[in-house]
């Protein structure tokens, strides 16, 4: 029986590596831009609702972690979180309304004017996404999306959006949170090296509505 296992980790990697590159190529504008607004938010004492379903509801956890807690260098704790670990909260939310409602009732009880909301898709379809991005934008926050093959339905919702063109979930994933880290480690370049590149975005109403 042949084994076709060093094929397949071989092709994984090429492809995992051309569409890091093209991405990180193409879309270095975008991911600047972003962590600016982030940045921003958490310099006038905003905070940041992360939320997403499965492998994207990790990473919704992992990155709030890495804010709150720290990333490369030591700095205060800033304010993130991830609206898919209250399992009270998620389960009657679910029961009594909607499963479609569990982070947007969580968005309407703790997002303010100001504050980021990010949602993760792959699809960019997710229903409970989806009602969470229209909550965001009702409130006043800014919406962050990571999605890919376009951004379906979510990316009108968005402000910002990182959208991975690849139609392999594992890849879109595996550059979500590749992108995740590097907005993290700007934002941390922002807020305590860089400051002065903040000014034209402190103060201002930075949510531009369609």
């Amino acid at each position: 029986m042949n084994d076709s296992a060093l094929d397949i980790i071989t092709a994984h990697a090429r492809d995992g590596a051309r569409l890091r590159e093209t991405f990180f190529t193409e879309q270095a504008p975008v991911l600047r831009e972003t962590a600016l607004r982030i940045a921003a938010c958490l310099a006038q004492g905003g905070k940041i609702l992360l939320c997403g379903n499965g492998g994207s509801a990790a990473d919704a956890q992992h990155l709030a972690a890495e804010f709150v807690n720290r990333f490369l260098v030591d700095r205060p704790a800033l304010p993130a979180l991830a609206l898919t670990t209250d399992t009270s909260a998620l389960t009657a939310i679910a029961n009594d309304m909607d499963f479609s409602q569990v982070f947007s009732r969580q968005v309407e009880a703790l997002g303010r004017k100001g504050d980021i909301l990010v949602g993760i898709s792959t699809s960019g379809n997710s229903p409970n996404v989806l009602a969470a991005l229209e909550a965001a934008r009702r409130i006043g926050m800014l919406t962050l999306g990571f999605t890919g093959r376009g951004g379906g339905r979510m990316a009108q919702l968005c402000h910002m959006l990182v959208d991975v063109a690849n139609p392999s979930t594992p890849l879109i994933q595996e550059i979500h949170i590749t992108a995740g880290h590097l907005l993290c480690q700007l934002t941390d370049y922002y807020l305590f090296e860089n400051v002065a590149a903040l000014a034209p975005y402190l103060h201002a109403d930075t949510v531009n509505e369609d």
